[in-house]
């Protein structure tokens, strides 16, 4: 049997503590060694184990693409640079939390509604794509009410028919909603996924796994 489901940090939230591309996933300092494994082998990527900002959330700390990441202005690019081989920009500003603040795959991002312009600017720049503000279902944190590949896309439940026609035309899919570990609307923070593969949190039920697998094109 296909195991879909995964714990990082003994945990079930594993978008915040862990973020992926089509060629590489972070996961933080500590990862078990199985954990490793089972992501290189579901998303087929290498997988390095790191700190940003001296923190385990490098989920909600990072998100990138396949052109680099970006990551909170204090943090260290140049060790991260050398230890996975992918370019690292520090975000302008005191802002911190930048996955949570984005949502990107390799052609488009959507990003938290507050964001300066030079901010926005900077994260089109910094990873090659078009970008705008908006929200998923009133929810301003879109990295983590969202989960987008370059394949397909899944957010949280309630986005309304504006939000819903933004996302189409920015990605070029049609968004699908769904939860994640029973229940939650987070859905970015339960999933890892790219265009190979994904893996969810453990306490994903199998009706939020197909949906997953549904709005991710793995049907």
């Amino acid at each position: 049997m296909t195991i879909q489901t995964i714990n990082i940090m003994d945990t079930p939230v594993i978008g915040v503590f862990s973020t992926c591309t089509e060629d590489v996933c972070l996961v933080p300092k500590g990862t078990t060694p199985e954990a490793v494994e089972l992501i290189q082998k579901r998303l087929s990527v290498p997988v390095h184990s790191c700190l940003v900002n001296d923190s385990v959330l490098v989920g909600s700390l990072c998100r990138g693409n396949s052109n680099g990441f970006i990551i909170p202005g204090r943090a260290d690019t140049k060790a991260l640079e050398k230890q996975t081989g992918f370019a690292f920009h520090t975000l302008p500003g005191k802002l911190n939390a930048v996955g949570n603040l984005v949502l990107a795959n390799d052609t488009a991002g959507l990003v938290h509604p507050d964001v300066a312009d030079n901010v926005l600017e900077f994260i089109g720049n910094a990873l090659k794509i078009d970008v705008c503000r908006g929200t998923i279902a009133g929810i301003k944190t879109v990295g983590m009410a969202g989960c987008v590949t370059n394949n397909g896309l899944l957010v949280s439940p309630g986005i309304t028919e504006d939000e819903s026609a933004l996302l189409e035309e920015l990605f070029g899919f049609a968004p699908m909603v769904g939860s994640v570990n029973f229940g939650s609307q987070m859905v970015g923070s339960g999933i890892l996924a790219n265009s190979k593969g994904y893996l969810a949190g453990t306490e994903t039920s199998g009706y939020e796994l197909g949906r997953i697998a549904t709005a991710l094109g793995f049907d």
